[in-house]
C-alpha cells in the first residue's frame, strides 16, 4: 500500500499601492517610509532609458534623496539603466544584466530591486529578482498610464521568448507600487492615450458607473488634463486590485477575465514588431470582442458604437492592417495554448457586464474584424 502524505498551507500577501507626486523630493517621505524602521535597507535601482532621458537629472536626485535618509537607506552600486519598451523583454541579454547585478553587489533577500520605469521594464526587473535567490524584494514605481492603471498593481512578471509575449515569467507579488504622476507629464500622446485601454476594459466587464464617467470625460482626458487621469488611475488600478485579491491571483484556471481583448492584441504586438504600443493593440482586442459581441446578439449596436466613440474620441484606432484573417486565427488558438487548457474567452453581455464563452465561431470573428475595418475607414473619411 502506498503511503500518501498530505500537505496544505497558505501564505498570505500584502503590499501597499501609494500614489503621489514629487517621489524623491527631499521633502517627501513615501519612499523611505516604505520600509522597515530600525534597520538600514539596502537598495538598487533599475530605471528605464526612456524615463531618464526626459528626467535628466533623475539619477542625480535619487542620489541626493537616498543619501538625505543614510540612516534608513543605502545605495548598493550605480543605478543601472536599461532599454525601455519591449525591447528589454525581448532580449535576454537585459535580464541576465540585473541577475548579474545581484551578484556583484550582494544583493540578497533581504535587500531591495527598485525597478523604475514603463511596464516592460517593470515585466522585466521583477522576473530577474523572482529568479534571483528564488526572490529578492522588488519594489515597483511604474511611470506610464498603463502600468500605473493595471500592470504594475499585479503579481506578474515576465520576458517575451520563442517569438511568444510572456513565455517566461513568475506570480510573485512586489513588495511595494509607489506611483509617481508627475512621470505621466512627459509621456508622448499615445503613450498617454493608449494606457486608458486598460481602464476601458475593467469598465466595461465590471463597472458601467465607471465606463459612463470614462464616456464623459474622454475629451479631458485626450487634452491631458491632470485631475481625471488620475481619477482615472486609481480607479482602475482599484478595480485591479480587487479582482486579483477575489479570484484567482496565480491563474491555476483558465479564466482570465482581465485579458478582456487581449487574445487579439498580443498577437498584433507581434505581427506589427511591437511598433503598436500594448495599449494601442488592446484597444484594438476589445473593440474587435465587443464588435463579436455585437454579431453575437449580445450588445445593441448604440452599445458598440458608444465603445468606439470612446476610443476615437481618445485618439486609439480599432483596426490595423498587420491582424489579417489567418494571422488573427493564429492568435486565438495560441491564447488557448498560453491557458493551458479549456479556451476561456470574456465577452459582453452588457456594458459593464463581461461573460466567459468557452467556443469562438472563427467565420464571425472574421466578420468583426472586417467590420472594425469598414467603420476605421468610414471614420476616416467622415473626419
Amino acid at each position: 500500500m502506498p503511503t500518501i502524505l498530505q500537505q496544505s498551507f497558505s501564505v498570505p500577501f500584502r503590499y501597499p499601492v501609494a500614489f503621489t507626486e514629487h517621489l524623491f523630493a527631499e521633502s517627501q517621505t513615501l519612499f523611505v517610509d516604505t520600509f522597515p524602521e530600525g534597520q538600514l535597507s539596502r537598495v538598487f535601482f533599475v530605471l528605464d532609458s526612456g524615463v531618464v532621458a526626459h528626467h535628466p537629472g533623475l539619477i542625480s536626485q535619487i542620489k541626493t534623496y537616498i543619501a538625505s535618509q543614510s540612516s534608513r537607506l543605502a545605495l548598493v552600486g550605480e543605478p543601472m539603466v536599461v532599454a525601455g519598451g519591449e525591447a528589454c523583454k525581448n532580449d535576454p541579454e537585459a535580464y541576465k544584466q540585473v541577475v548579474e547585478a545581484t551578484h556583484t553587489f550582494g544583493i540578497d533577500r533581504h535587500s531591495y530591486l527598485v525597478a523604475l520605469g514603463g511596464g516592460a521594464v517593470l515585466d522585466m526587473v521583477g522576473f530577474a529578482a523572482a529568479i534571483s535567490h528564488r526572490g529578492i524584494r522588488l519594489v515597483r514605481i511604474p511611470t506610464t498610464v498603463l502600468s500605473q492603471n493595471d500592470s504594475a498593481v499585479g503579481v506578474k512578471n515576465s520576458i517575451n521568448a520563442f517569438g511568444k509575449k510572456n513565455y517566461l515569467g513568475t506570480f510573485t507579488p512586489p513588495f511595494a507600487v509607489l506611483n509617481d504622476f508627475t512621470f505621466l507629464e512627459s509621456l508622448e500622446d499615445r503613450d498617454w492615450s493608449s494606457g486608458i485601454s486598460e481602464a476601458i476594459k475593467v469598465a466595461l466587464i465590471k463597472d458601467l458607473d465607471f465606463f459612463e464617467w470614462l464616456e464623459k470625460e474622454a475629451a479631458a482626458l485626450a487634452r491631458r488634463e491632470m485631475e481625471p487621469m488620475k481619477e482615472h488611475i486609481i480607479r482602475s488600478a482599484q478595480h485591479h486590485m480587487a479582482h486579483i485579491a477575489g479570484a484567482d491571483p496565480f491563474e491555476f484556471g483558465s479564466s482570465r477575465p482581465l485579458d478582456f481583448g487581449h487574445w487579439a492584441a498580443h498577437k498584433l504586438e507581434k505581427l506589427s514588431d511591437f511598433r503598436i504600443r500594448h495599449g494601442e493593440a488592446v484597444a484594438i482586442g476589445i473593440a474587435l470582442d465587443s464588435a463579436y459581441s455585437f454579431l453575437q446578439g449580445r450588445i445593441e449596436e448604440a452599445d458598440l458604437l458608444r465603445i468606439f466613440k470612446v476610443f476615437r474620441t481618445l485618439g486609439l484606432s480599432l483596426y490595423a492592417p498587420e491582424l489579417q484573417e489567418d494571422a488573427l486565427l493564429q492568435g486565438l488558438k495560441e491564447f488557448q495554448e498560453h491557458l493551458g487548457g479549456r479556451l476561456t474567452i470574456m465577452l459582453l453581455e452588457k456594458l459593464g457586464k463581461g461573460v466567459e464563452v468557452h467556443e469562438i465561431d472563427p467565420e464571425l470573428i472574421v466578420k468583426a474584424l472586417h467590420l472594425l475595418q469598414h467603420w476605421e475607414e468610414h471614420d476616416a473619411i467622415q473626419g
